[in-house]
């Protein structure tokens, strides 16, 4: 004999959609939101207005900021999920396979963190610490399991501060992230710069350089260029430099060609053209004629 189902909390029986699943476009699509990431987009009437004006613009303060995650949540839910909706904050959790979705949703306004501080968490996938991930699931499965016993007054503030510790939190990581990519690229290309006159520079050698993997080196040039193409750019740097220099004016195209890295002076010519606009020679010239 089945163990009987667990009974449902009242505050939880408003099941959304009548017990059908949740649309795609209430839940920022599930199935695209990947275990262990947070996404974070704009909620309200503001952001459906813009949304189906199209064209708006979506860094205007919205008057919801809306939390999606995947969480294990309690077993008994209804299949449809269900929901704690607040004048200021609501919380849904739309049961899965294995894991399901959480959507929280709090006033902007109710927020200690401005929206402009908010902007690097805004409409993208952003990778959550496995503490942080833990934290929010059980929190939310633990007060989906207690919903009934508790006060609404009390449970509003608690989905606001929920919301804020993971933003905080999640902004911290972010940035942290963020500055650590700008030292690893700040050290890429000094590294690159102290040899470029050296032929046989590649990405593979900057990375053993820098005790990092080829992705991660490539990764922290995902400007469109790429690592080739940032050591072409800063070779040309280097010789546009070499050839408006008064003291270089003896040099040939060739010499400068070589310590530039390039393996001759066809290439070098040609890679020069292509970037400038202009071959070695008529950079130089110009140069000298002060005409560029």
């Amino acid at each position: 004999m089945p163990p009987p189902r667990r009974r449902i909390p009242a505050a939880l029986t408003r099941v959304l959609g009548n017990g059908s699943p949740v649309a795609a476009d209430q839940t920022g699509d599930p199935d695209q939101v990947a275990v262990g990431y947070l996404v974070v987009r704009a909620s309200g009437a503001s952001a459906a207005r813009s949304a189906m004006g199209g064209g708006a613009r979506r860094d205007r303060e919205p008057e919801r900021i809306q939390l999606v995650m995947r969480a294990a949540l309690p077993g008994y839910l209804p299949p449809g999920g269900t929901a704690l909706t607040y004048p200021e904050c609501s919380l849904r959790a739309v049961p899965g396979e294995r894991q399901g979705t959480v959507l929280l949703t709090v006033a902007t306004h109710r927020l200690s963190i401005n929206f402009a501080e908010l902007r690097p968490l805004m409409f993208r996938p952003v990778r959550l610490d496995r503490p942080l991930q833990g934290l929010f699931a059980a929190s939310v499965a633990h007060l989906l399991v207690v919903a009934d016993t508790l006060d609404p007054h009390g449970v509003k503030p608690y989905l606001t501060g929920l919301a804020e510790l993971v933003l905080r939190s999640a902004l911290r990581a972010e940035l942290d992230r963020a500055d650590a990519i700008a030292t690893r690229r700040r050290e890429a290309i000094g590294y690159i710069r102290a040899h470029l006159a050296e032929p046989a520079l590649s990405a593979e050698r900057i990375a053993d350089a820098l005790f990092i993997s080829r992705r991660r080196l490539y990764q922290l040039f995902d400007d469109g260029d790429g690592v080739l193409g940032r050591i072409r750019t800063l070779r040309i740097e280097r010789a546009k430099e070499l050839l408006s220099d008064p003291v270089h004016a003896a040099k040939g195209v060739g010499e400068i060609s070589r310590q530039c890295g390039f393996a001759n002076a066809a290439h070098f010519s040609r890679t020069f053209r292509k970037l400038t606009g202009q071959t070695p020679r008529e950079f130089r010239e110009g140069q000298r004629d002060g005409t560029t």
